[in-house]
């Protein structure tokens, strides 16, 4: 962790770190004040309860999606899209990795959580939004559907990549739902 930034953040970062290199059960506040480098009680101070942590995590997890999404470019056909989608599973896996399957702990954790549920659900939400308009732009013939079953492929790639290390190049399967769902052939 990076000294200089605020301890807020300091603590918003060990807390993604730890959740997504030793899972749940890592997540105390005592740990993330250590993986911080922040005095015993500071991340207590920002988030007083465990589910208020999960909460931060999960927003500012969201926080970084709607970033990315923002900086994405607009695919202008279904290749581009493609691309995108296959662009953004590489950064996911590989860059983003830790981040990547915090972000699964927590899901999993808001399946008995409905605060966190409707928190995590915020930032896919957003994503299924741009996704929406991109397939309506693109000629999908039922918009939302066509990027709920591209989302869906997507996540499973994802969570395979993830929880597997399935190396599965993800380009196939990805042009075939697009495809699909778009109502194009190649």
């Amino acid at each position: 962790m990076t000294t200089t930034a605020p301890p807020r953040r300091r603590a918003l970062d060990a807390a993604v770190d730890l959740l997504g290199t030793e899972g749940l059960r890592a997540l105390t506040h005592g740990r993330v004040d250590e993986r911080a480098g922040l005095p015993r009680g500071s991340t207590s101070n920002y988030f007083r309860t465990r589910a208020a942590l999960l909460v931060g995590v999960a927003d500012e997890l969201a926080a970084r999606d709607l970033a990315a999404l923002s900086a994405a470019p607009e695919p202008r056909n279904p290749d581009e899209l493609v691309d995108v989608l296959c662009a953004a599973l590489r950064q996911a896996t590989g860059p983003d990795r830790t981040a990547t399957a915090a972000r699964l702990v927590l899901f999993l954790e808001a399946s008995h959580d409905a605060d966190l549920r409707a928190r995590a659900s915020q930032g896919r939400d957003a994503l299924l939004d741009w996704g929406e308009r991109i397939a309506s732009r693109l000629g999908a013939p039922a918009p939302r559907a066509a990027i709920v079953a591209v989302a869906a492929a997507y996540e499973g790639l994802l969570l395979h990549a993830i929880a597997r290390h399935d190396p599965t190049e993800p380009r196939p399967t990805l042009a075939l739902v697009v495809d699909a769902a778009l109502g194009t052939a190649r």
